[in-house]
């Protein structure tokens, strides 16, 4: 690692070196910054030798940030957007915008929130179109890292804590954040279950036959940790990734749940349920809507995160 002086410098290095570490591709950075991509390779190297760090190294298909590139990149992003706002402040119409978003999250968010997103693209930007791709997991920075999502709604604690552990740290997280509600699990089942007649205690909770909710196919989950916090275990016998189809099962078997309760109506099948306070403490659901940092100043971005962030306001 070397000291660098300014004086010595070529300023377009670095903004060759910031659109690099955001395509994580010398092909897609030379295209986004009209260049071939041998000229994107020769900046890439000169600024190499200049800071005396590889920056960034080949990892299959994609390029590998270094601990020097990831502590150096929100320097020089940061810097470079703010000099691009004082220089020509980029602007986002929507009646005119063209742009396709992709967004990442559950079912029952997506049959909540997706309606009045819909009615707010008709009528403020009817040529943007939206794609909405299934939650496969309850981290999905790599999503967002390699360019597969624009936006990940929903309840991600683990990632969270990294993203706070690192800020506290002084470390670059390279993804950010916002909550967007907070709410409460109940246990759910259908109407005439033996269980909806009679209080609901520990005992006969563990003891019912469950089904689980699981994005990634795992049979155990929150329910399940606060269930060994107490020395207690639940029988589950089914799981499934979607909470429509959770919804269903329930109002048509004697097997147990446990749901948002937020997402109880989105089912669709409400009426058939009952549901029922849990007995142990469990912590509450908060979902928040995570991107990548090299989305954050696009203003299109920014337009499309304050939708969600009303509706949900609305909604939740």
């Amino acid at each position: 690692m070397r000291d660098v002086s300014l004086r010595n410098l070529d300023l377009n290095l670095l903004k060759v070196f910031d659109m690099v570490m955001s395509e994580r591709s010398l092909t897609r950075a030379a295209e986004q910054l009209a260049l071939t991509q041998p000229a994107v390779s020769n900046a890439l190297r000169r600024l190499r030798e200049a800071l005396g760090d590889e920056l960034l190294v080949r990892k299959g298909r994609t390029l590998e940030p270094t601990p020097r590139a990831e502590t150096l990149w929100p320097a020089v992003r940061g810097c470079l957007q703010q000099l691009q706002a004082s220089l020509a402040p980029p602007g986002f119409d929507p009646a005119s915008a063209t742009s396709t978003f992709v967004l990442t999250m559950a079912d029952a968010t997506a049959a909540e929130m997706m309606p009045g997103l819909l009615g707010i693209i008709t009528a403020q930007a009817p040529h943007v179109s939206l794609r909405v791709v299934p939650l496969t997991t309850r981290d999905p920075r790599q999503l967002l890292e390699d360019g597969h999502a624009d936006l990940a709604v929903g309840h991600f604690p683990a990632v969270l804590a990294d993203l706070t552990a690192r800020a506290q740290a002084g470390d670059s997280a390279g993804f950010l954040h916002h909550r967007l509600f907070s709410g409460d699990y109940v246990c759910v089942m259908r109407k005439g279950h033996p269980l909806a007649r009679e209080p609901l205690t520990l005992q006969r909770f563990c003891e019912a036959r469950h089904m689980l909710v699981s994005f990634s196919g795992r049979p155990y989950g929150f329910i399940d940790e606060a269930l060994a916090a107490l020395d207690q275990r639940r029988h589950v016998v089914l799981t499934v990734n979607q909470f429509f189809t959770a919804g269903k099962v329930v109002a048509q078997s004697d097997v147990l749940t446990v749901l948002p309760r937020h997402f109880v109506g989105v089912t669709g099948f409400a009426q058939d349920l009952v549901l029922r306070e849990l007995p142990f403490l469990v912590p509450p659901i908060q979902v928040d809507a995570l991107w990548h940092l090299r989305k954050d100043a696009d203003r299109s971005h920014a337009w499309l995160r304050d939708q969600i962030a009303n509706l949900a306001a609305k909604a939740f």
